[in-house]
């Protein structure tokens, strides 16, 4: 017997519809990822995108637990003296949600050219809405 492996032009992609609302953002962002990935698939290869598209609404409104909302810290760096910025979960929160999703995915997926040829398929709104519809996305839970 031969091992299986997927070629990237015959790969069916589904549309999967994650709703955020009141869910923590480490399940959110794992579920995501293996979606991305294509890891829930038998014909899941690791050299090969083989993931699907997601949709993640109501991204405001995602969970997190203890005190992370002030104290968990996003910073970065320009590369310019004086160029260090930080900005805690309630700033990042009101300034940009749907990043809170993003970078939480972005951890989970490969630092690649696969990982960044995945990440291109995830699709973060804040509320219920997202032009997506004619796709008719799945639901799917956590």
């Amino acid at each position: 017997m031969k091992t299986f492996s997927a070629k990237a032009a015959e790969v069916d992609r589904k549309w999967w519809l994650i709703d955020a609302q009141d869910q923590p953002l480490g399940r959110v962002a794992a579920k995501a990822a293996v979606l991305l990935r294509g890891k829930h698939k038998a014909i899941f290869t690791p050299h090969v995108d083989t993931g699907d598209f997601v949709i993640v609404v109501n991204a405001e409104k995602v969970r997190l637990g203890g005190k992370k909302e002030t104290d968990k810290v996003y910073t970065s760096f320009s590369g310019y003296v004086g160029g260090h910025k930080s900005e805690n979960v309630k700033a990042r929160r009101a300034r940009h949600p749907e990043k809170l999703v993003e970078l939480a995915v972005r951890g989970m997926i490969p630092h690649n050219r696969l990982g960044r040829s995945a990440y291109t398929k995830l699709k973060v709104y804040t509320g219920t809405a997202h032009p997506h519809s004619a796709q008719q996305p799945a639901a799917t839970t956590i």
